[in-house]
């Protein structure tokens, strides 16, 4: 059985095949994990630290053509392709950089008769299973920081992109021991025939149904996990911003990757009072944009990676304008472009028994709603299942981290379109996830923690 690797930009030509893993090709990745889990911790941080600096210095070579890759797979535009490659680079960097620190030994209590320490030990074979939205980007999140504190790991990369993650594969494999890392293909039945073996930590970002899915798993083994799932993250924007800047930070956030991301902003709710002004902005904006080819510079908006999102976001826009909805701002995907593209649509009338509101949006659709306090804001708000980040707009710092801390997300940014920094703890709350990623915080949380006392 095969992948077949399409070009969702270009009417879903085929780019390559790729052999799905065979049970007995996963087995045997685990069972050689296994067997080289303890000489690898053994090898400790400098000396492991010394081989995956040589893979990310192999990834730095090779950033053209893994930007040109997730391109031709997910029809990402080339300039945010480019982006995704180094951005996760520098996150890389971070992990090697700063892991003396997060795993250093701690002693927690110390007098003249004894020694605490704390001391931080990998858990072994880690499963991680990675999604299409930021093919390389969500590998070295899975992978690296797992390698660097010891663990070794199978990697499943989406069936979506079997390219990115053919390269991946060569390239770290290339610089590690035989059972450090191998990389399996396939849809979710191969990650379930992975995640049913012997392994011992699961490491997961994806849809919260598939999260779900896995959960119930890690209950049954009793192993940990990490698992960032969906979001539907809220952008609140109060009277005191100019409506320009509002627009120029929201936008991006809500349409970039064609609105793929995780913890883009999904609804905007904006002060009754700058409403108008705001989706005006915002307007102006989205007819600016320049939907095409994303192997051009110039492309701003590419494709959605796969045909049944096309029909899921159709799904979720019609539902709205059925309930009320008005498109206050659209715009059209050029005629002579054949593929898995879909206008990028800004929404005012919006309800809460519309799709659009209650379910992850993943693709170019904005809702907008108004509020007139305070506290109306932070209802609609946290008026989700979801609890992955928010954005905050005031030139109240005051209000704005009042705000801010009732909130139910993972991360909060106030007046700020930033990415998330490596060094920055990753998660979200509700059903956006269990667990944390990046920083100290999530190099620890990939480790044991083990405690010495002893007596001098």
């Amino acid at each position: 059985m095969k992948i077949t690797s399409t070009n969702p930009a270009k009417n879903y030509q085929s780019i390559s095949e790729v052999e799905f893993s065979t049970e007995e090709e996963i087995k045997s990745a685990v069972r050689l994990a296994h067997e080289a889990k303890k000489s690898w911790r053994k090898l400790g941080l400098n000396e492991r630290a010394k081989k995956i600096q040589t893979i990310i210095d192999a990834f730095t070579e090779g950033e053209e053509k893994i930007s040109q890759l997730i391109v031709e797979e997910t029809g990402k535009p080339i300039i945010q392709a480019r982006s995704e490659v180094s951005r996760y680079l520098v996150h890389a960097q971070w992990y090697l950089d700063n892991a003396p620190e997060a795993l250093a030994d701690e002693v927690t209590f110390e007098d003249d008769k004894s020694n605490h320490r704390v001391v931080y030990e990998p858990y072994g074979v880690v499963a991680a299973i990675a999604p299409w939205n930021f093919p390389f980007g969500m590998a070295i999140w899975g992978v690296i920081p797992n390698l660097v504190v010891g663990n070794v790991v199978i990697f499943k990369t989406s069936e979506e992109c079997p390219l990115v993650g053919k390269y991946i594969d060569e390239v770290i494999s290339e610089h590690l021991p035989k059972g450090v890392f191998a990389e399996v293909y396939g849809d979710g039945e191969v990650g379930d025939m992975l995640t049913d073996q012997n392994i011992e930590y699961i490491w997961f970002t994806g849809s919260t149904n598939t999260g779900k899915h896995l959960y119930k798993k890690v209950a049954e083994k009793f192993i940990r996990a990490t698992l960032e799932m969906g979001g539907s993250s809220p952008g609140v924007v109060f009277e005191d911003v100019d409506p320009s800047k509002a627009a120029s930070v929201m936008f991006p956030m809500r349409f970039g990757h064609c609105g793929q991301v995780c913890t883009s902003i999904k609804r905007l709710i904006v002060h009754q009072d700058i409403f108008d002004s705001t989706v005006s902005e915002l307007g102006k904006i989205l007819d600016t944009q320049i939907i095409g080819d994303p192997t051009k510079e110039e492309t701003t908006v590419g494709s959605l990676v796969a045909l049944r999102q096309v029909e899921q976001l159709q799904a979720q826009l019609d539902d709205a304008l059925a309930k009320g909805a008005k498109i206050v701002a659209q715009k059209e995907v050029p005629g002579e472009l054949n593929g898995a593209y879909f206008p990028p649509t800004i929404l005012t009338n919006v309800t809460k028994d519309m799709r659009v509101w209650s379910e992850e949006v993943f693709g170019p659709i904005l809702p907008v709603v108004g509020f007139s306090s305070e506290q109306q804001a932070i209802d609609l708000a946290n008026d989700t299942k979801y609890g992955l980040n928010a954005r905050v707009m005031s030139e109240d710092m005051k209000r704005a981290e009042r705000v801010a801390s009732q909130i139910d997300a993972g991360g909060i940014k106030i007046n700020a379109e930033a990415s998330f920094a490596a060094c920055d703890p990753f998660g979200g709350y509700k059903m956006s996830g269990i667990g944390r990623e990046h920083g100290i915080h999530g190099l620890r949380e990939l480790c044991q923690i083990k405690v010495i006392t002893k007596e001098k």
